[in-house]
């Protein structure tokens, strides 16, 4: 087998900032269409204790899914200093498609990744495009499958993309809108034989659980009881899935881990989905717990309080800064990190990766 490695790196982060106070005027109601009994501001303050999202990134009307992720594409490219038409693949994570503002129309026809391909104007037609759809650990799972295809000998070299714009499916009268985001990052992997070098993906796990925990995040109508319509929007069952992340996402990274044979002391970062501030720090807590160890000092960092959580492009994006120099201390050759994510499906997938 070769070794899989990540090149190059691109993000787009929208300019529009959506901050806490946006959504004063919102009206807020329960599932079962009651209104809340908490004033606003109190509910926007809860909110930020638990999320620890401060503001969020929105894109402008004229920008869809696909743009944003050709955007961050081309910046991967340039970054890798690869000519497009090397590639062999275009994998493109997302969930909802191109959304035009105003309609909430998911567009899927052609995929996202043809889009892409063809906004880039790669013209090699062997360059396969394909959509994947797995929830926040998409981006995860594309570089899984870049490995696979990459040490199979069917692929050289592959652009992984996970894009969303979550604001275009979020029900302005549910709480947990507050939550979601826009954003779009991006991947360059290739193989190498270089058997000095040993930079790249070292171990990598995945799991489904669907017999009970499916629908633990799903489309509904509006919790408004004056909607005027039964449209549906990206809904969860945010106290299911937090226990359900805190029991079996360690575990998950664990045996990801330890398949790398690596110290758990020589873990220098874990890049984690942004998905909930207290619930990430909880799932590292009892990750290092696993060891008997307490949470490194700087182990993790996060851009969701500025950033919110933009489902699939949070890992990709948070790597892209963090290797700019605008989240710590840089990496070094042969650092280990992991990458860690948890979403719809419910779906689980890491990553441990020699840098």
């Amino acid at each position: 087998m070769q070794n899989v490695k990540i090149t190059g790196v691109g993000s787009y982060i929208p300019s529009t900032v959506i901050k806490n106070d946006d959504f004063l005027d919102n009206k807020f109601f329960t599932p079962s269409e009651a209104k809340y009994e908490s004033v606003q501001s109190e509910i926007i303050k809860k909110f930020k204790d638990i999320t620890g999202i401060e503001e969020r990134r929105y894109v402008d009307k004229s920008k869809n899914t696909s743009d944003i992720a050709a955007i961050a594409a081309q910046k991967a490219i340039e970054h890798a200093k690869i000519d497009p038409e090397t590639l062999d693949y275009v994998i493109v994570a997302h969930n909802y498609g191109d959304i035009q503002d105003g309609t909430q129309q998911s567009d899927m026809v052609p995929n996202i990744a043809a889009r892409v391909k063809s906004i880039l104007k790669i013209k090699n037609p062997s360059c396969v495009a394909y959509d994947l759809i797995f929830g926040c650990p998409g981006w995860i799972e594309g570089c899984i499958h870049s490995k696979s295809f990459i040490d199979s000998g069917i692929a050289k070299r592959t652009l992984v993309i996970g894009a969303e714009t979550l604001s275009r499916v979020v029900d302005p009268h549910d709480r947990d809108s507050m939550i979601y985001a826009d954003g779009a990052g991006a991947t360059i992997l290739e193989g190498s034989k270089d058997t000095a070098d040993t930079s790249g993906i070292l171990t990598h796990k995945t799991a489904s659980f669907t017999y009970k925990e499916s629908k633990y995040i799903f489309f509904n109508k509006s919790y408004s009881p004056e909607r005027y319509d039964d449209r549906g929007y990206i809904k969860m069952h945010g106290r299911r899935i937090y226990n359900f992340a805190l029991t079996e996402v360690p575990k998950a990274m664990k045996a990801c881990f330890d398949e790398s044979k690596e110290d758990i002391s020589n873990l220098k970062r874990i890049f984690i989905h942004q998905a909930n501030e207290k619930m990430d720090e909880a799932i590292v807590r009892d990750f290092f717990k696993l060891y008997g160890k307490e949470v490194p000092e700087d182990v993790m960092p996060m851009s969701i309080n500025k950033l919110g959580n933009s489902s699939v492009a949070t890992i990709p994006t948070l790597f892209n800064l963090y290797m700019n120099g605008d989240y710590g201390e840089p990496l070094k050759k042969g650092d280990i990190v992991m990458f860690a994510s948890i979403g719809a499906g419910m779906n689980i997938n890491a990553i441990t990766y020699r840098t």
